[in-house]
């Protein structure tokens, strides 16, 4: 018999999920079925919804983590004479720029400090002093940190400029209400593990037709190619290239019905913000400051500062809250001592209470 989970998963993704989720997965599954390809065209459909998209978009479903998906867009949209401009203020924006100049693209980077929205002013700067740009990239809630970047400037910036934007929403959509037509988002892109709640082993492109019927043909990548995995799942409706993870798929038809019954994204959105608020008032209570201003902080994953104690040690406080039941993360900010705690997944205000208590009971420095 498997035992229950031994803690809950604090953390921005792979995170903790319903029993239900993990049940949708004891089965096995053919994928030439029809009725595994209708899950899956269940879920191409149920993610439009989700995104507002309409006729305008198609969604495109691909093996591996949500890295793989981020640079499947990449090699897909990027033509040889494409040139990026990737806006970046933690790790994640600074994976983006790696990808893609890996890929050997032009790329222009536009690094932020860690603690500072991108500055739509200086973006159109930048389009002013590179006008053969074509492309930009940015992340909406860069983990790093917390930040939940307003992306909202910057695709109007690209609009207005006729270019293809690109949003890395790995670690928000499901999460944070967003519309991709307004403003326009061309590409956007997620992970099956991260708000929708399921577990790890494909992401998801939500992409406007037009913007992907230009890209037939682009990558030099076989596995990665977007229009190719895209053009598969239109001509055979539910049918992936290569061999699809169809456990996670079934688990993930199976978050999204328990996402459409918790009310939509703009219920969950309250409970992830409820579960940062609870989380943040609790730890200033016991001296320990959030990275970011109140302002920026998304309901995802927060950065607190580290105590300044001589005694703190992170590896210390990772396993004694591992004894009391909860995982969290390391930080991740370059220019500051911080840890993580991630508000996302199947955990509510109560958990964040007994978190805190626990955080109150083990202090050690």
């Amino acid at each position: 018999m498997i035992p229950e989970n031994p803690y809950l998963l604090l953390t921005p993704g792979p995170l903790s999920t319903s029993k239900t989720v993990r049940a949708a997965m004891d089965r096995d599954w053919c994928t030439w079925d029809t009725d595994y390809k209708s899950i899956v065209q269940k879920i191409r459909e149920s993610l439009l919804d989700l995104s507002h998209g309409g006729e305008a978009y198609t969604s495109v479903l691909m093996q591996g983590s949500g890295t793989f998906s981020v640079e499947a867009v990449l090699w897909t949209s990027l033509k040889p004479k494409s040139k990026i401009l990737v806006l970046s203020n933690g790790a994640y924006g600074q994976r983006m720029a790696r990808i893609a100049t890996s890929m050997q693209a032009a790329t222009v980077v536009v690094e932020f400090p860690e603690h500072k929205q991108a500055d739509p002013e200086t973006v159109e700067k930048t389009l002013q002093t590179h006008p053969d740009i074509t492309h930009i990239g940015m992340v909406h809630s860069e983990t790093t940190t917390g930040m939940l970047n307003n992306y909202a400037p910057v695709a109007a910036l690209a609009a207005r400029w006729g270019k293809v934007f690109i949003l890395d929403a790995m670690s928000s959509f499901g999460g944070v209400p967003l519309d991709v037509k307004w403003p326009e988002i061309d590409f956007l892109i997620s992970s099956a593990n991260k708000c929708i709640q399921g577990v790890p082993g494909f992401g998801f492109v939500i992409a406007k037709k037009s913007a992907l019927l230009e890209c037939k043909g682009n990558s030099r990548s076989h596995s990665l190619d977007l229009y190719d995995q895209w053009e598969t799942m239109e001509k055979d409706p539910g049918k992936w290239r290569f061999t699809s993870p169809t456990h996670t798929v079934r688990a993930f038809l199976q978050a999204l019905t328990e996402l459409e019954n918790e009310g939509g994204i703009s219920a969950r959105h309250a409970r992830y913000a409820a579960n940062h608020q609870t989380l943040v008032s609790g730890m200033e209570k016991i001296g320990i400051k959030p990275f970011l201003e109140t302002k920026d902080q998304s309901p995802i994953i927060t950065a607190f500062h580290e105590p300044q104690s001589t005694a703190f040690s992170f590896e210390k406080l990772y396993q004694l809250l591992k004894s009391e039941g909860f995982v969290i993360y390391p930080g991740k900010v370059s220019q500051a001592a911080t840890f993580r705690i991630g508000h996302i997944g199947h955990v509510f205000p109560e958990d964040i209470k007994r978190l805190i208590t626990s955080m109150e009971k083990i202090k050690f420095w």
